[in-house]
């Protein structure tokens, strides 16, 4: 296996590159300087682990989880008075860009906390959980997908039946990223049939799967899907078989109560996870930026390493236009997330928005990231170089979180109305 002794070249001691501008309608020193911090820790503490565990498909170390926590960064949108940094989507965002820079998932494991899985009926409870999400010992897992239920959530046929004070949970569930590390699972189930007229969604309900880290409970199997690349930790897939889950621990909105009272709501579970992808899109699209930043920044010292009929590479014109296009692709999408951001921390709904840098961010990323293993030649064809994680992980972004074709509808459905016969 390639380690960090066989790329001395790329390591952050002999490079760091400068950082991107922040001077926008948004900037503010705070963010300036936790964005540098951000920076730092990428490049000095995140991508020597990468450089040694991704070749491995090995998992994120606990000391790496530990000094996340220790930063505040499981609780960037956490409530300061839980334990949080108090901020907002946009900084959220900001730091996942930086992180996504050295590796993609330590800046996706930050998507597992952040207060979620707290949302709990009994307000003491949901208080401890905060603290705790934003400390790093409250890790989640999201269960949304099953084998017939991807982009099309609303057709989602795990079903939790009520049995006195418990939910059982028979069903299958994929792409469930963490889930066995996880300290919780988030399932999505139906808890009712829609009857004839009503929307697919009614029914759908959140469960909240409380778990030791590193085992699953009783009915509940699965198997590490092995995938291409987003390495850092596990995606299972997942069979419930009568998983047993306190009625209490259901997951709530605002001034709803919990437990059995609430099976029959018409479609929570639906609109929760609606609004979680919302935000979980822009996400994606901060970390497409990251990786997509990070492969121009590795052609920025190939091309004046690289020498080839006397001269380094980057003096051919043809090059130096490549890495001119693909600079200007990210810089592009950094301001659109950034903006997105933005009106998702005033509140503004921007569903359609959301799909839109999704869809051109990641887009963006898989452009930039091929290029820049063309720009690398035979060397970016080979696992001594990080620009061909870059463009591993690149190429899952458009899909997770809604692929790019399901953007596409999000955002034409909000452009035209459907004909009647469509």
């Amino acid at each position: 296996m390639t380690s960090t002794a066989s790329r001395p070249a790329e390591t952050a001691e002999t490079w760091l590159p400068e950082p991107p501008v922040l001077h926008s309608p948004w900037h503010t020193p705070a963010r300036a300087a936790l964005m540098e911090q951000a920076r730092r820790f990428a490049m000095d503490e995140v991508l020597p682990v990468a450089n040694e565990l991704d070749p491995q498909k090995g998992e994120i170390p606990q000391h790496l989880l530990e000094r996340l926590g220790e930063l505040g960064w499981f609780g960037i949108t956490v409530p300061a008075v839980d334990g949080g940094l108090g901020l907002g989507v946009f900084e959220y965002c900001m730091v996942s860009e930086e992180l996504a820079r050295a590796w993609m998932s330590v800046a996706s494991i930050l998507a597992r906390s952040q207060g979620m899985g707290t949302a709990v009926a009994d307000p003491d409870r949901h208080r401890e959980l905060l603290r705790r999400s934003a400390g790093g010992s409250w890790i989640g897992a999201v269960a949304l997908s099953e084998p017939e239920a991807g982009s099309d959530l609303a057709n989602v046929q795990t079903r939790a039946v009520l049995d006195g004070d418990e939910w059982v949970v028979t069903g299958h569930k994929r792409w469930c990223g963490n889930a066995k590390a996880a300290d919780f699972i988030q399932v999505l189930v139906r808890v009712a049939d829609p009857q004839p007229g009503e929307s697919r969604s009614r029914g759908l309900r959140n469960l909240l799967l409380v778990k030791e880290r590193g085992s699953f409970p009783p009915g509940l199997s699965g198997y590490a899907i092995d995938k291409v690349g987003y390495h850092g930790f596990l995606t299972w897939d997942l069979t419930f078989d009568q998983v047993r889950i306190p009625a209490t621990d259901l997951i709530v909105g605002p001034g709803e109560g919990g437990g059995s009272d609430s099976s029959g709501d018409s479609g929570a579970g639906f609109r929760e996870a609606q609004a979680f992808l919302n935000t979980a899109r822009v996400h994606t699209a901060a970390r497409a930026v990251g990786l997509a930043r990070a492969a121009v920044e590795d052609c920025v010292r190939y091309l004046q390493e690289r020498v080839q009929f006397g001269h380094p590479i980057g003096d051919f014109q043809a090059l130096r236009f490549a890495l001119a296009d693909m600079a200007a692709e990210v810089e592009q999408a950094r301001a659109f997330y950034r903006q997105v951001a933005h009106l998702l921390d005033e509140g503004v709904p921007c569903e359609k928005e959301a799909a839109m840098v999704k869809l051109q961010a990641t887009e963006m990323a898989v452009r930039v990231t091929n290029q820049a293993m063309q720009l690398h030649g035979g060397n970016g064809y080979t696992t001594e170089r990080q620009v061909e994680r870059h463009w591993r992980d690149a190429r899952l972004t458009t899909i997770f979180e809604g692929t790019s074709e399901i953007q596409k509808r999000i955002i034409s459905n909000r452009m035209l109305p459907r004909s009647p016969l469509s």
